[in-house]
């Protein structure tokens, strides 16, 4: 199972929008040029996060704002937002398997708690990260930099 850029762009997104908030208008093309994406992959990422409560999209003057703090913003909800595409499900089970082969009649069985469980565990993990954590960094190491340059 691999997670696609749009988890990591989702958290790119949403921590550019806290620190730049202040400073200027946030749009799709200004989080682009941050991102270092196409403002249309932006702009669909956006979509997923506003569906899911994340963010508030006004167009025209208005800008990008976040709906919660990002301490309050986990990984989990990221990734639910853009990963999932409406399924709850990391793990998608090939559709046929044969019914007349040992392997697969009883694959489901073998194989359905492992997947269970390592989906939960996952999950959880997810859960316990928050964006406000990737900000941190980023403002610490902001602020390393300054200071070397003085």
């Amino acid at each position: 199972m691999q997670v696609s850029t749009k988890f990591t762009i989702a958290i790119h997104l949403l921590a550019a929008v806290k620190f730049f908030e202040k400073d200027y208008k946030i749009t799709s093309a200004f989080l682009a040029s941050s991102i270092g994406s196409n403002p249309v992959i932006v702009r669909n990422i956006m979509i997923n996060l506003q569906d899911a409560g994340l963010i508030k999209v006004k167009r025209g003057p208005g800008g990008i704002t976040l709906c919660r703090s990002l301490d309050d913003i986990t990984f989990l909800d990221v990734y639910e937002a853009v990963e999932t595409n409406g399924k709850n499900e990391m793990f998608h089970f090939h559709e046929n398997p044969s019914p007349q082969c040992p392997v697969g009649k009883n694959i489901h069985r073998a194989l359905d708690g492992q997947l269970a469980e390592l989906d939960q565990d996952f999950r959880n993990d997810l859960a316990g990260r928050t964006v406000q954590e990737v900000l941190n960094v980023i403002q610490n190491a902001q602020s390393e930099t300054a200071e070397k340059q003085m």
